[in-house]
């Protein structure tokens, strides 16, 4: 018989899918958005596509990221009873900066918006003790670094191909490029799937741990992701991606700079070739922040009067502002929660 503590959590990780979900299509611009915008695929073709290798990425990579985020949250500090309402909270001011930036069309972090509400959220119930500090400065530090990171490998990358390819005729360097935003484009969702599904896997692990999931002895700080919450994740994201965040792709793929296939090509790897790469170590990173640098760096190839500034300091203000804006929701909806629940 299923206690009222089980049901809750099963409620609070549909609740974690449904924000895995609004990941996807957030984030669908930054995977097809270069493709439409270049008309190598058409928006439907891209999303499929896209959606493909998000799910593909399950089947890849471990869960280093996961593990990361789970961390966030002490869970042999806080009360045990108290896990669930933590995430609940954490979730409820995700997905709030979620919706609120897709409707604005900018290009926010999914990943910033759910560390921020579980930041949030664990000080409203214990305190900043709450919160793994380290961990925090360690997201922080890439939060900094990896939008210059994708800068410096979008324009560098696009520097090397552009002197490979600097005696073929511009419509035969269209034609060969157009072909390989194809792998461009699999190799960024891929890296998405890689990177961002996990860090619903590290919101559900700590719900699991709640109700017991994993027996008694277990260490918080080591928790195991089971097969099925992996594939879970997954899904969701890829169909989040299949239904496409239309407002953002104009954002990405025009109000930033001019894509040609080339350009595309370019961003989409060195954005692909970093996240797969924070990945592997378990470094939670924005792939908002990485393929829209990328997409800039790219841009200044041409010159700082290609890429649209006051569009990039739009987007740069939404990033600085996810964080505290998700921890503020967070800590005011685990607040209104706790009146509640008394």
């Amino acid at each position: 018989m299923l206690t009222l503590t089980v049901i809750l959590v099963i409620f609070i990780i549909f609740i974690a899918l449904i924000f895995d979900f609004t990941n996807g299509f957030h984030d669908s611009a930054n995977a097809i958005s270069t493709v439409v915008s270049t008309k190598v695929l058409s928006p439907k073709q891209a999303v499929a596509f896209a959606a493909f290798f998000n799910f593909v990425a399950a089947f890849t990579f471990g869960v280093a990221v996961a593990s990361t985020i789970s961390k966030i949250v002490k869970l042999d500090y806080v009360p045990f009873g108290s896990i669930p309402f933590i995430h609940l909270a954490a979730l409820i001011g995700a997905i709030s900066w979620n919706i609120t930036t897709w409707y604005l069309g900018l290009p926010t972090s999914s990943s910033h918006s759910i560390i921020g509400g579980l930041v949030g959220a664990g000080i409203a119930s214990s305190g900043l003790l709450a919160i793994q500090l380290s961990t925090i400065v360690f997201v922080v530090i890439f939060m900094i670094l990896s939008p210059m990171i994708g800068l410096l490998c979008g324009f560098l990358f696009m520097v090397i191909v552009l002197r490979i390819a600097k005696d073929t005729h511009r419509s035969m360097v269209d034609v060969h490029f157009r072909r390989l935003q194809l792998f461009s484009a699999g190799a960024y969702s891929f890296s998405h799937g890689s990177n961002d599904a996990q860090k619903t896997m590290g919101i559900i692990t700590p719900l699991l741990f709640s109700i017991g999931y994993y027996g008694v002895g277990v260490d918080p700080n080591y928790l195991p992701v089971p097969i099925w919450v992996i594939l879970c994740a997954h899904t969701a994201i890829a169909l989040g991606t299949l239904s496409g965040g239309w407002r953002i792709v104009k954002t990405m793929g025009y109000k930033i700079t001019r894509l040609r296939p080339v350009d595309g090509f370019s961003a989409e790897t060195a954005s692909a070739a970093t996240i797969i790469s924070a990945s592997a170590v378990g470094i939670p990173v924005s792939t908002t922040h990485i393929i829209t640098s990328s997409i800039m760096g790219v841009g200044v190839t041409r010159g700082t009067s290609a890429v649209k500034w006051g569009m990039a300091r739009s987007i740069i203000w939404a990033w600085i502002l996810t964080i505290p804006v998700s921890a503020l929701i967070g800590f005011v909806s685990f607040s209104v929660i706790r009146v509640f629940i008394g």
